[in-house]
């Protein structure tokens, strides 16, 4: 009988407790460690809580449409957020969902420590081992944890700009703000990627008076620039404030430390309550003790990957957000599981990313997946697209929805769905439709004969690939 595979995982995050949950389905002996507790910093501090604020920014914002549909309140009172609820509501629920992974883990089997953990300089042979230091108060609680397969899963932190430090109060990073107890009196938001249009998206939609400071000419560079346009808008509609090509310098608090002071590179100055800092993320690399096994992070502290979660180094893993392959938890996870299934010797189809659907949770949602709109417009990937206007769609009239489109993309000779967006209320649940085709390699055709409930907005999915259905008749 063979020895059971002794397995250790840095990290709790959706990498790490994925991953130990399948290793311990295969029979392994898994141990996993992670310092803050289980779920890690996505569901303690990142993706959970923020998306827990989100929901409550759009019951605000359902609640100021109301009277467009014929619902008023018999009271005069404006809408108001109680901060210090939604934000104990938020710190809840992400502490719930914490517990809940932690107990499906040790259900499974797995051992989970409390600490951190990293390569020890004492290596043995073909044995990887750790040094684990626990978040506990003994003197003694150090220990060596032995391991034949080791998974990093370390995640990120937010970066920190040279002169912009947080300080937690006024100085904000996005895990700061979960500890206010006010509505900000106007929040300026620095950086215009994912996560400052979501953050400043919310509070824009909580009546926040919101400055958007972006590097770019546009909002979430990354994204189909016809989906910025309508973020854009929105925003903008909703009285936020954005500033193009600005780069924040410096960030003070101001005399009275009742508010902030934000320098941009060309000399502007941008005065608010409070600076949320939305520049990126630096990967969970630099104290792990990569040189004992002869594994080194790449330039940028990234750790490299294949398509099956493998480092340079035999029996070393890693996955999530500390080898900079696609910031998704989806992603993470997936990264995580594959890990495991090559590690144990199970049959593993190699990561595909253009499979990977993903989702910018502002008002409205960007939900995208397969070949993106650069490449399409670009020629890169010869393809024939149709866009329908979320207006146009029965239900969407009905709900008092005004803004945002349906994107389809097949190539051109076969009719095979590629890719497409959806800018929605909920893109998230409509985007399915479009990445299960894209999967599966289904043809517009097919997509098209799918019966869709009618009224809804997943009509639209239907009715683009019927319109693209049509050129195939004409081709």
């Amino acid at each position: 009988m063979s020895p059971v595979t002794r397995i250790a995982i840095i990290g709790g995050g959706p990498a790490g407790y994925e991953a130990a949950t399948v290793a311990a389905e295969l029979g392994a002996d898994v141990t996993l460690i992670e310092t803050d507790g289980v779920g890690g910093a996505c569901v303690l501090y990142d993706c959970v809580p923020s998306k827990t604020l989100i929901a409550t920014s759009e019951r605000v914002t359902a609640f100021r449409s109301a009277p467009s549909l014929g619902v008023c309140s018999n009271h005069a009172a404006e809408v108001n957020v109680n901060l210090r609820v939604v934000n104990e509501r938020v710190l809840a629920l992400a502490a719930s969902q914490s517990t809940d992974i932690h107990e499906r883990l040790v259900k499974a089997g797995v051992t989970v420590i409390a600490g951190r953990a990293r390569f020890s300089p004492q290596q043995s042979g073909r044995t990887f081992l750790l040094d684990v230091v626990g978040n506990g108060k003994q003197p003694d609680d150090q220990h060596a944890v032995p391991a034949d397969v080791v998974l990093l899963a370390t995640g990120g932190t937010p970066r920190v700009l040279p002169g912009a430090e947080p300080d937690g109060e006024r100085i904000l990073s996005w895990r700061d703000l979960y500890t206010l107890q006010d509505v900000p009196e106007h929040l300026i938001v620095v950086g215009s990627g994912v996560t400052g249009a979501e953050f400043a998206s919310a509070y824009s939609e909580m009546g926040v008076p919101v400055t958007l400071v972006s590097s770019r000419a546009k909002v979430l560079p990354g994204e189909d620039p016809d989906a910025a346009d309508v973020i854009e808008k929105v925003f903008t509609e909703h009285g936020g404030s954005l500033m193009k090509h600005a780069r924040a310098a410096a960030v003070i608090r101001s005399a009275d430390g009742a508010g902030v002071e934000v320098t941009l590179t060309d000399g502007r100055m941008v005065t608010g309550s409070h600076v949320l800092m939305c520049v990126g993320s630096v990967p969970n690399t630099a104290a792990l003790g990569l040189e004992h096994v002869g594994l080194a992070p790449d330039e940028h502290g990234f750790l490299t990957v294949d398509r099956v979660s493998r480092t340079a180094i035999p029996g070393v893993y890693a996955a999530g957000d500390c080898t900079g392959v696609l910031l998704l938890a989806s992603v993470a996870a997936m990264q995580g599981r594959v890990a495991m299934w090559h590690a144990l010797g199970e049959a593993v189809q190699p990561l595909r990313l253009k499979t990977v659907a993903a989702n910018v949770f502002t008002h409205p949602e960007i939900a995208t997946v397969g070949i993106g709109h650069e490449a399409v417009t670009s020629g890169a990937v010869p393809a024939r697209t149709v866009t329908l206007p979320l207006a146009r769609n029965a239900r969407a009239k009905m709900q008092g929805l005004a803004d945002g489109y349906v994107k389809l993309y097949c190539r051109s000779a076969t009719g095979v769905v590629i890719g497409g967006s959806v800018v929605a209320p909920q893109a998230s649940e409509l985007i399915l439709q479009i990445t299960t085709a894209v999967q599966l390699g289904l043809t517009v055709n097919e997509l098209a004969a799918t019966f869709a409930v009618y009224p809804s907005l997943s009509g639209s999915i239907t009715e683009a690939a019927r319109q693209l259905t049509q050129h195939d008749d004409l081709d």
